[in-house]
């Protein structure tokens, strides 16, 4: 079953001409979702029509290098900020975010870069708090392994180095049918790996946001995960650290979830 069946199908535009597809859930105030690392659109269509049951018009979309949007070269993080600028564009907004994983670093960051977002909320963001050269370096191998035509190679590197999966783990994986699914996210995850390199930490830009800001942790997560939540927690005195049990090793419960969004655009 797909996913997104019951959505529009919404095309923008970014500002240097990458096509994004967005998908639209509802009507309402706007809440726009962004994935993590090997997610699609579709990754964000349970939360996202959740929303819409709740009054919201929740909107998904493929970031750039996946499934239905395009590609531009080079990567930075500001164009990927572009694409949510975009997307919070048609959506009518300014637009309440809920980014998770890297897609919660990517939120943040497109807010210090100016993109209007009426609440922040970020979802087990990986910020690493730690100026680590091999970040970059990690990023650089990756790309070579793509050019290369190493698609899965790159993807279990990634995996290992890059989030921090046991090698014995990944292994069992390569041996599965899903495997081969991962396989288009091998340019996508350069540039999860470039964004986190470039982002390791809330910046001056990001810490002066004024829009509100929620930051969530779910139950039995990757340690740096919570680390990486609490410290968050401290650096930023205005912001709200919520605990949704219901969201379980770094995948999120669409109720839950929605209550505590519901609960805070009230």
């Amino acid at each position: 079953m797909n996913a997104l069946a019951g959505a529009e199908q919404v095309r923008v535009v970014s500002a240097d001409g990458t096509p994004i597809q967005a998908y639209r859930f509802g009507d309402g105030d706007p809440v726009v979702i962004v994935g993590g690392a090997f997610s699609t659109a579709e990754a964000g269509a349970d939360l996202a029509s959740t929303l819409a049951g709740a009054g919201y018009a929740g909107w998904t979309y493929d970031r750039r290098a996946r499934a239905g949007s395009g590609d531009t070269s080079p990567y930075a993080p500001a164009r990927e900020a572009e694409d949510l600028a975009a997307v919070i564009a048609a959506s009518g907004g300014p637009a309440a975010v809920l980014g998770h994983s890297s897609g919660a670093v990517l939120a943040f960051f497109a807010a210090g870069e100016g993109v209007p977002v009426r609440h922040l909320f970020l979802s087990e963001p990986p910020f690493t708090f730690s100026d680590d050269p091999s970040a970059f370096a990690l990023a650089a191998r990756l790309q070579a392994m793509v050019d290369a035509g190493q698609d899965g190679d790159a993807v279990t590197t990634f995996q290992i180095e890059g989030v921090g999966l046991p090698a014995e783990m990944v292994e069992q994986l390569k041996q599965t049918p899903d495997f081969a699914k991962l396989l288009p996210f091998a340019q996508s995850v350069v540039y999860d790996a470039t964004l986190t390199a470039a982002v390791p930490e809330p910046s001056p830009e990001m810490l002066a946001v004024t829009s509100p800001i929620t930051i969530l942790i779910g139950d039995d997560t990757f340690p740096i995960l919570s680390r990486s939540c609490e410290l968050l927690d401290e650096i930023l005195p205005a912001a709200e650290l919520v605990r949704v049990p219901e969201s379980k090793h770094h995948a999120i419960d669409a109720a839950a979830t929605t209550r505590v969004i519901a609960a805070r655009l009230a």
